[in-house]
């Protein structure tokens, strides 16, 4: 849902929005001007989350001090502020980030759409990832239980069943088949 008529209660400008701290519980975005607001996180989105989380906890970027940061503020513009549901920074970002005045972007974003996700508005937050750099982006359709992954905006591979799922060439070890992905055992 995109709010677009202004109120005194919503934030003006960018740096309006940074500062503010909705009280509804809902995920918000800023897109030049557009505040674009989320649904809350579904119970069966956190088990995917956990579970995307414990598999990169065993990967080799891990152990090199890199993160798979769940709804990080990302700055793909100077105008647009996403919040992807899981955004992965190699441990080189994040020790830059300190000193750069540049925000880092996510090389790999996770994305878990909910059936209430506007289609236009996933393409568009697609095409704005591969704009800022960010190289490998899966779309999980929980509901389906398929995963699209793209490593371009032409490139995408749709998973199902035992089709696996990878972050390659960004975090080679990080793969999944779906029906692992969307079983209910914890690991």
């Amino acid at each position: 849902m995109i709010l677009r008529s202004p109120s005194s209660v919503l934030p003006g400008s960018l740096e309006a929005f940074l500062q503010w701290e909705p009280l509804d519980g809902f995920k918000y975005e800023w897109n030049d001007g557009e505040i674009i607001r989320f649904e809350k996180m579904k119970k069966k989105h956190l088990f995917l989350i956990r579970k995307l989380q414990q598999l990169f906890f065993r990967t080799s970027s891990f152990s090199k001090g890199a993160a798979l940061i769940m709804e990080q503020d990302v700055m793909l513009t100077g105008i647009q502020l996403r919040r992807p549901d899981l955004a992965f920074f190699s441990g080189t970002q994040i020790d830059n980030s300190e000193s750069s005045n540049q925000e880092p972007i996510p090389e790999f974003v996770i994305e878990v759409i909910s059936p209430n996700d506007d289609a236009e508005q996933v393409e568009e937050k697609l095409a704005e990832y591969f704009l800022a750099a960010v190289r490998v982006v899966w779309h999980i359709y929980p509901e389906n239980e398929v995963v699209y992954v793209y490593t371009s905006r032409k490139n995408v591979k749709i998973c199902t069943d035992s089709d696996t799922c990878s972050a390659a060439p960004i975090v080679p070890d990080f793969e999944i088949t779906v029906e692992q992905l969307f079983s209910k055992n914890p690991s």
